[in-house]
């Protein structure tokens, strides 16, 4: 039998969402920082060529990218089954983290 590396392990969650967020014209990171009181957070960001574009950040990397989808989704930005997207009218807010002095 012939398993790719993939078949073998399962997919985590986070990387259903990414997989899911690239297939609807999105392109995606996370990363992990340590906070000023010594705590791991997880910053995930989405955009696209249009210029929409969503950051979260959340103590957990899971936690994170579910808070990506749903801001993504509470804009109006639905997934069809075929991977599209529907654009709404509506414009969309960008966060920006505040940086340590």
């Amino acid at each position: 039998i012939n398993e790719s590396p993939r078949s073998r392990f399962p997919m985590k969650y986070w990387e259903i969402i990414a997989d899911n967020l690239s297939k609807a014209g999105w392109s995606w990171g996370c990363v992990s920082a340590i906070d000023s009181n010594g705590r791991t957070i997880w910053i995930a960001d989405a955009h696209r060529g249009d210029g929409k574009r969503f950051v979260v950040r959340s103590d957990e990397k899971l936690t994170a990218f579910l808070e990506l989808e749903s801001a993504i989704r509470g804009c109006g930005f639905l997934f069809h089954a075929h991977g599209s997207l529907k654009s709404p009218a509506c414009s969309c807010i960008s966060i920006t983290l505040p940086t340590a002095s």
